[in-house]
């Protein structure tokens, strides 16, 4: 006590909330095996996501429509993941997490598999669609497992690993289908997809740990996850601190060739370099979430908003450029392993649900900074804008979270 008035809580350290502990399961072969297999699944997951959005051009051209046209099945997929994450999160609550893994697995290759066989927009709509159901709860579930592998000091460690298959699908995955399609058509690229799918199968039925059926879950016990302040309110922080890294890589390219006047060959060098900046941030955002989730949320949330405001002002600038390519979406993809551990610590009984929505929440956040990004250079404001617009985002996502800190802080006084 000083001067009469209580001490001032360290909101970085103290513990606002019990955290909930993960079931610990040993995997049969050894932690190393299995998460190399869920890392492969989230690379072929990512891949099958991303791959779309390069093969574009030769989807359109194959099937005789406009691109605006044929990206209908991008926002078909978004459906998908959209609806698919509540629904199968809760409807799979009892079983046992592999076996809900290998369920979502067959539902992946089922909607690749007739992605390839259909042949005209509207079937592939469909099958983009049923592609994208697990989705959201695929990540979701296996950012629990990976957790459960581990002792509680190193679970944003594991859950960054597991994410981090994403990341390299945006730096390997996307590019080489995007070759595959120009030489061999869109449909191999696909059928390549669908087989990498098969092997992650096998590999999760081998190398998963075997957990136990949950009998207790329920559906109503997993629908309580929207009755917790600390799952909304951190959902929230995801949906709105995220939108900066869409808006800004949705105009990457168009910036970077129109204002800072690169030729092709250096815009895709940068693209590169804008997904090593997403596998690094990954890496490094783990390892922090383990040592203080709540100052690699505030920290990363700010320090991207540097980094955005840089491209506001620095566009024009090749070596500048460089460097912020890398640096925005290193900073702004750390609070993504710090998120998904906090959400395990709060969502008590529906922790299926709450990691499954944190991927809905990260598919707003591309709706969001898609649309302000598109609505700022269409306002005449230029290019640069996207950079300011994009610094928002991110500090209404800080806002956000110090809204959730506040409220855990409330929770735990009373």
């Amino acid at each position: 006590m000083v001067g009469g008035f209580p001490p001032i809580p360290d909101l970085f350290h103290m513990e606002l909330i019990e955290p909930v502990d993960v079931e610990r399961v040993r995997p049969p072969h050894g932690v190393e095996p299995a998460m190399f297999a869920l890392m492969l699944a989230t690379f072929t997951i990512g891949t099958g996501e991303f791959a779309m959005m390069g093969l574009l051009p030769e989807f359109s051209h194959s099937l005789g429509i406009s691109i605006s046209r044929a990206s209908s099945v991008i926002s078909a997929y978004a459906l998908g993941v959209v609806v698919g994450a509540p629904l199968i999160a809760v409807a799979g609550a009892k079983l046992p997490r592999r076996t809900l893994l290998l369920a979502m697995l067959v539902l992946f290759l089922v909607g690749n598999i007739g992605t390839i066989l259909m042949p005209n927009l509207l079937d592939i709509e469909v099958m983009r669609f049923i592609t994208g159901l697990p989705h959201g709860a695929f990540f979701g579930v296996s950012a629990l497992v990976g957790a459960s592998m581990v002792e509680r000091a190193r679970r944003g460690r594991a859950v960054g690993r597991v994410l981090s298959g994403i990341m390299f699908s945006t730096v390997v995955g996307s590019p080489l289908s995007t070759y595959a399609a120009n030489h061999l058509g869109w449909r191999a690229a696909y059928g390549a997809i669908s087989i990498l799918g098969l092997l992650c199968f096998l590999a999760l039925w081998y190398f998963a740990p075997r957990d136990k059926p949950h009998p207790d879950a329920n559906a109503l016990a997993e629908l309580g996850a929207f009755k917790r302040p600390q799952v909304l309110l951190t959902l929230l922080t995801s949906a709105i601190g995220f939108g900066g890294l869409f808006e800004v890589y949705t105009f990457l390219t168009t910036a970077l060739s129109d204002v800072t006047h690169l030729p092709d060959w250096a815009v895709a060098l940068y693209q590169i370099v804008w997904g090593l900046g997403m596998v690094a941030g990954n890496s490094f955002g783990g390892a922090m979430a383990d040592r203080n989730i709540n100052r690699t949320i505030l920290f990363s949330l700010a320090a991207s908003c540097v980094f955005m405001l840089g491209f506001w002002l620095l566009l024009p600038s090749p070596i500048a450029m460089l460097l912020i390519t890398f640096l925005i979406p290193a900073t702004l993809i750390g609070i993504s392993p710090a998120i998904q551990t906090h959400l395990m610590e709060v969502a008590g009984d529906a922790q299926t649900l709450a990691a499954s929505l944190n991927n809905s929440a990260f598919n707003i956040a591309n709706a969001a900074g898609t649309w302000l990004g598109a609505f700022l250079v269409s306002s005449g404001l230029g290019l640069a804008s996207i950079g300011w617009g994009s610094a928002l985002l991110s500090a209404g996502g800080f806002l956000a979270y110090l809204i959730t800190m506040a409220q855990a802080r409330l929770s735990a006084s009373r």
